[in-house]
């Protein structure tokens, strides 16, 4: 009997062998279309594929997609549990082809797989088609299937469309019969609702393209898009009627009962299959950067937390339990997903976190719901406004009161619950107006109450889709602006950063089809992100799709210097003791500035420790972590809180740095701060600091500016070539002072030589190291990649030279950027030369930085580019070559 993770590579394994690109899940969060709150079908990742707007160097593929279906139009939640095959979460098994084969070899790839493969018995199954799809009708008859057994369907459960308008097509259905012993009937029949005929696959023919005047015409690429479901399948192949029966499944079930204490079958076994798919959902959306909130994506995985929760308090779990299933998660599914194991830590530390919040609540809440219900008569539905209560005061989601209600055969009065809901809205609306305000602020509540708050993606991107919600032109909502108009831009979601916590915002690009918005600031209010802009192409409308752009440079300017003023803080305490607090900052592009409690000026003797200790712990250039938290569990860890900065329940834990000893420090972590700003990933990221001057800034408050990066390694040069100048002079006025221009030249020397050997430290992470880059083993090589901001072209010789001696054996990738200019140089040690070029791996590297050509030795090969935002997509490409 195989498991689910054997099927999974069954499936995987039979289209790759036939030539399918093999594709990692994409993310739950859809980067590629905002009108989805979560990814829920295997080709949601492909979807510009299949229209055109996007190729690739592969047009067939295969995966298993990740997907969850608990919020919007697409909402399982209520079902989950109580069915044999509703999930929260589940995994999408599919082929896929852009423009390549089509009905024939989809019909029969699907057919060997699930008839020989997975050795299903052919009698069991039988097959629908659209009504007027005689192609497919025909090439099921050929395979072998009675006509009888193919069913044609005129509804449109048979005809899939992506949206009102685009690309569309008829489907064929392969369904299961489990046996007349279970009720039901086929598809198309009045029984077809029942559970004897069960669908296992549906293969989409990607045929035409629908036009918003009723339209359709055939499209000029044809493909194929399919779905299976791994829960479903598997059930199947393991003899089981019921999704939860599978080996997955029970693994979670039996560990949900071991730490509750509990019977895992039985009565309590509805308990344990809520907990068993929530956990994968929670942890999963945990896992590509969701966290719980009371907006967007966020409430819906907190609503599914604690559902959870609840049936973990119905079991009789005294304390959190959730945190604990996490282990058991990870041992059965993160050998397919890596990311899960990578974020266990953080996934506990939350789910832990949100159950003892809960669980403070949930019995208070429980009680007034048992004495509303009391009051009534038998299975009368619970008045809106008790229901509404219990979400306002202790945070029931209305489902999670209609899932207690449902066990006492209640429901809820869900009208009463939305005229509740309105009349708060109403109350807070008033209260904003009278708040104090400007004026034009109440048209962000507005614009808040109709569309939500922005979802904000930046601490995993910088490019995302988004819907714009909202054009605000002369402090009024606007259908549309044209170029030269200036205006303010809200999204449904958005991976510009809004200025807050010192932090300024982003600035970049608003690109929507027939017109671009340059953004120059993006701020906040009343919840949703405002992109303050101008029309500088074309026509923009209200509710289009956008693509955004982070302008990548800038926002890496302003990560270095918001990072380096963590660092700053904790030096100062180091420095001048613990009353040092931040007393306010700013983390612009250019420059850094920081206030902070002190009642005298700093001697040269302190800056320069300052600035020693910062530049040490850039040196390390150890990861940045973000946790989330109570902000009293974030104090209990050392943390220091930002001036002027209100927390709410859960606050972001930024560390970097390992403390050195003898420095004071309790733990080994050297700079603990709540923050929401955007952080480097390593501190070597930030590339070097330099303090610029201390004054005054108010009474017993001092201000540090500060430069770092490549803005830093130009104030030094210019330092230089100022002592140089001074020199100059002086040898102009006397020749007695020779010796003192013969000691600043040297000075200078090594000021530059200083200069060139931090730029080198920073590439190479310090000494001892290989850069601290990752080494990985690709096709039997080592191979070493960097991208490196602030170093010029004609340093990255000695560095590749520096990075063989480092790595022994190996290959050796190095992109870098200097004042807009990149370039690139590869590296073969000796020993490998007669097996790859340094050539060949250039030239596979420089197309995806703008470059074109390169070339050189065998064991050393240059070339350039313009594009450092490809710098990525170029250590791939030199990846995939050595790969093959």
């Amino acid at each position: 009997m195989p498991t689910l993770n054997e099927i999974r590579s069954t499936f995987l394994n039979y289209f790759a062998k036939h030539g399918h690109e093999v594709v990692d899940s994409s993310p739950l969060v859809p980067r590629n279309d905002p009108t989805l709150m979560f990814t829920n079908a295997g080709m949601v990742q492909f979807k510009n594929l299949f229209t055109g707007l996007e190729t690739r160097d592969y047009n067939r593929a295969t995966t298993s997609q990740k997907c969850v279906r608990a919020g919007g139009k697409h909402n399982d939640l209520d079902n989950v549990g109580y069915t044999a095959r509703h999930h929260t979460f589940f995994e999408m098994l599919g082929n896929f082809s852009f423009g390549d084969y089509f009905k024939e070899e989809a019909i029969t790839f699907a057919w060997d797989l699930i008839t020989k493969e997975f050795g299903i018995d052919k009698d069991r199954l039988l097959t629908t088609v659209y009504h007027t799809d005689d192609e497919a009708f025909q090439i099921w008859k050929k395979l072998g299937v009675p006509e009888d057994r193919i069913i044609r369907i005129a509804t449109a459960d048979n005809f899939w469309q992506m949206g009102p308008t685009g690309p569309c097509g008829p489907c064929t259905e392969i369904f299961y019969d489990h046996g007349d012993h279970i009720w039901g009937g086929p598809p198309g029949s009045p029984e077809e609702d029942g559970d004897r005929f069960i669908e296992i696959w549906n293969v989409v023919f990607m045929q035409n393209e629908q036009f918003a005047d009723g339209s359709m015409v055939p499209l000029d690429m044809q493909s194929i898009d399919t779905g299976m479901g791994l829960e479903r399948i598997g059930a199947l192949l393991q003899g089981s009627h019921d999704n939860y029966d599978t080996d997955l499944f029970k693994s979670l079930i039996e560990a949900s009962a071991d730490v509750a204490n509990s019977d895992p079958y039985g009565d309590q076994n509805v308990h344990h299959r809520v907990i068993a798919d929530h956990l994968r959902s929670t942890s999963f959306l945990l896992a590509d950067g969701v966290m719980p909130s009371n907006d967007g994506r966020g409430y819906v995985l907190r609503r599914i937390m604690r559902r959870a929760m609840r049936h973990a308090h119905l079991l009789g779990a005294k304390d959190p339990v959730m945190h604990r299933l996490v282990p058991a998660l990870v041992q059965q599914m993160g050998t397919a997903y890596p990311e899960l194991g990578q974020a266990q830590a953080m996934i506990e530390e939350t789910l832990k976190l949100e159950e003892t919040r809960f669980k403070q609540t949930l019995e208070r809440g429980l009680r007034l719901l048992d004495d509303e219900v009391s009051s009534l008569a038998d299975k009368a539905p619970l008045p809106g406004a008790a229901a509404f209560k219990l979400y306002d005061t202790f945070g029931f989601p209305l489902d999670l009161t209609q899932d207690a209600l449902r066990e006492q055969g209640r429901e809820v009065d869900t009208d009463g619950f939305e005229v509740a809901m309105a009349e708060q809205k109403a109350k807070a609306r008033a209260a904003w107006a009278g708040s104090g305000d400007s004026a034009d602020s109440a048209i962000w509540f507005d614009i808040a109450d109709k569309h939500g708050a922005t979802d904000f993606l930046g601490y995993e991107t910088e490019t995302a889709e988004g819907q714009i919600a909202a054009l605000v032109k002369d402090g009024a909502e606007v259908k549309e602006a044209g170029q030269g108009d200036t205006v303010q831009v809200v999204l449904n979601q958005t991976p510009f950063y809004a200025e807050s916590g010192g932090q300024v915002g982003d600035s970049g690009e608003i690109r929507v089809d027939g017109g671009v918005i340059r953004v120059s600031d993006t701020k906040k209010s009343a919840g949703v992100f405002i992109h303050m802009g101008k029309v500088v192409e074309g026509l923009v409308t209200a509710g289009a799709p956008a693509q955004l752009t982070v302008m990548h440079s800038r926002r890496s300017a302003i990560r270095a210097n918001h990072s380096a003023t963590h660092l700053l803080h904790e030096a100062l305490r180091d420095a001048l003791g613990d009353h040092v607090a931040q007393r306010g900052s700013l983390n612009a592009d250019d420059r850094l500035r920081f206030d902070f409690s002190h009642n005298k000026a700093l001697s040269d003797a302190e800056i320069a420790q300052v600035s020693a200790d910062v530049n040490n712990y850039i040196r390390q250039n150890t990861a940045v972590e973000t946790r989330i938290m109570t902000p009293d569990d974030a104090r209990g860890l050392g943390a220091q809180a930002l001036f002027g900065e209100k927390y709410g329940d859960e606050v972001r834990v930024v560390s970097m740095g390992r403390a050195e000893t003898g420095k004071g420090h309790d733990g080994d972590t050297y700079s603990i701060e709540l923050c929401g700003g955007t952080h480097v990933r390593q501190t070597g990221d930030i590339g070097t600091f330099v303090i610029l001057g201390d004054s005054a800034s108010s009474a017993g408050v001092r201000r540090i500016e500060a430069l770092t990066g490549a803005a830093a390694f130009e104030h030094l040069e210019r330092e230089a070539g100022r002592m140089a100048e001074v020199a100059g002079v002086l040898k102009a006025q006397s020749g007695e002072v020779m010796d003192r221009l013969k000691a600043l030249m040297d000075e200078r020397k090594a000021l530059q030589n200083e200069v060139s050997n931090l730029k080198q430290q920073i590439a190479l992470g310090g000494s001892g190291s290989e850069g601290g880059a990752e080494t990985k083993e690709i096709g039997g090589k080592k191979f070493l990649a960097q991208a490196l901001q602030g170093v010029s072209g004609k340093d990255l010789r000695g560095l590749i030279d520096a990075h063989k001696t480092n790595i022994g054996s190996g290959v050796i990738l190095l992109i870098a950027e200097d004042d807009g200019k990149v370039a690139v140089a590869a590296g073969v040690t000796d020993d490998l030369v007669g097996d790859v070029s340094a050539v060949d791996v250039l030239r596979a590297a420089v197309p995806a930085v703008g470059g074109k050509g390169g070339g050189g030795r065998p064991d050393m090969a240059q070339g350039g580019g313009k594009d450092f935002s490809g710098a990525e997509a170029a250590i791939a490409a030199a990846e995939a070559f050595l790969a093959s």
